[in-house]
């Protein structure tokens, strides 16, 4: 089922949230797939899948994704990822993603993966990006023709248990003028720091070319001070465990008085963007300390306390969920209104990797999309 066709409702049924301007920043590219395209995808390739009806096979993918832990959570992409080897594949993808965010809309969307997993059916790395690049376009084209205008730009990602994140680095660079827009780390966080890839994010600092690195998902702290210092991220992919840094001193009926941590701190003083995905964050086991319904999320207190927070999907398809979706849940749960939604948008807007003369417009594009609202 392609869930960006539900419509989501906000303050008693009178405003679509899926109607509003929205900004994407933590969107991976194989964790969007239509169930559909990979079951025809896979007849293609002779690829087993685990269920051959599309309702069927996203039922699978959202059971087996809520497994409370990120490296298990990150095994249903074996099943994805396999159907993503060939250029047709890639671009078919891309292009459905692109329209599926059109669907949900999304005005601007940084789309992340990793080009070192599709090489196994012959593919360079500078192939596969561009594969995905032609996608990319080809979805915009026809988001255009339906009358949405969105701008994508890719996020190349390095996986940050290989060791070939200097070459995946390069890769990146060398396609910045043509749809790639920053570099990430991803995959199993705890025990592979950002440091591992020290080298790559020095030459990309010597670039100018922009990071986010995920960090704060499966891993604390310290985790998040190695994507700050090593990794010189300017946003921190979830990072939803800086709220680790943060002690709660005492709560009232209308306050609560905490201390910040030095890295809580540091990540809201210089307003460094936290990419929140609430819906994963549930799935993975991130906010497990916190408890194990999105109301124990901390997502609230980031906000109340004036940390840059986004609102994400992460993986579209395994969580069953829309960008709309997540706003939602998020307003239900913490009785938000269009003013707090605005908020989170003009936060992404502000904290994209596209140029500040595009994000002043991607601003004003907000503002006025709301205003209507």
């Amino acid at each position: 089922m392609n869930t960006t066709a539900n419509e989501y409702l906000l303050e008693g049924g009178r405003t679509s949230i899926t109607e509003l301007p929205k900004v994407s920043l933590h969107d991976h590219l194989d964790g969007g797939l239509r169930p559909q395209t990979i079951i025809e995808l896979a007849d293609e390739a002779g690829i087993d899948v685990p269920a051959e009806e599309s309702a069927e096979l996203a039922q699978w993918f959202s059971d087996h994704a809520n497994s409370g832990s990120l490296v298990d959570y990150l095994k249903t992409f074996d099943a994805t990822i396999a159907v993503m080897q060939t250029r047709e594949g890639l671009t078919r993808v891309a292009r459905e993603f692109v329209e599926d965010l059109a669907a949900d809309g999304v005005v601007h969307g940084e789309v992340r993966w990793a080009p070192e997993q599709h090489l196994t059916r012959g593919l360079s790395l500078d192939e596969t990006v561009e594969a995905v690049q032609q996608g990319i376009d080809e979805g915009i084209d026809a988001a255009r023709h339906n009358g949405h205008h969105l701008s994508i730009g890719q996020l190349v990602t390095a996986m940050r248990h290989a060791d070939r994140g200097l070459e995946i680095a390069e890769l990146a660079v060398r396609h910045r003028d043509r749809g790639v827009i920053g570099f990430d780390i991803a995959g199993a966080e705890a025990g592979f720091p950002a440091s591992r890839h020290r080298t790559a994010f020095d030459y990309l600092a010597t670039q100018l070319f922009p990071v986010t690195v995920h960090a704060g998902e499966a891993d604390g702290i310290e985790s998040i001070r190695s994507a700050l210092f090593d990794g010189r991220a300017l946003r921190l992919g979830h990072g939803v465990r800086i709220a680790e840094d943060i002690t709660i001193e005492r709560q009232d009926d209308e306050n609560v008085y905490v201390t910040l941590g030095p890295t809580a701190q540091w990540v809201r003083d210089r307003e460094i963007p936290l990419e929140l995905s609430p819906s994963s964050n549930l799935q993975t086991g991130a906010i497990a300390a916190w408890g194990d319904e999105l109301i124990d999320h901390p997502f609230d207190l980031l906000y109340q306390l004036g940390f840059r927070v986004t609102v994400n999907t992460d993986n579209r398809l395994m969580s069953a969920t829309t960008l709309s979706r997540e706003l939602s849940i998020l307003a239900d749960a913490f009785g938000y209104g269009l003013e707090q939604l605005e908020d989170f948008q003009l936060n992404a807007a502000a904290a994209s990797f596209l140029p500040l003369e595009e994000r002043e417009e991607l601003v004003e594009r907000i503002s006025a999309g709301f205003a209507d609202a």
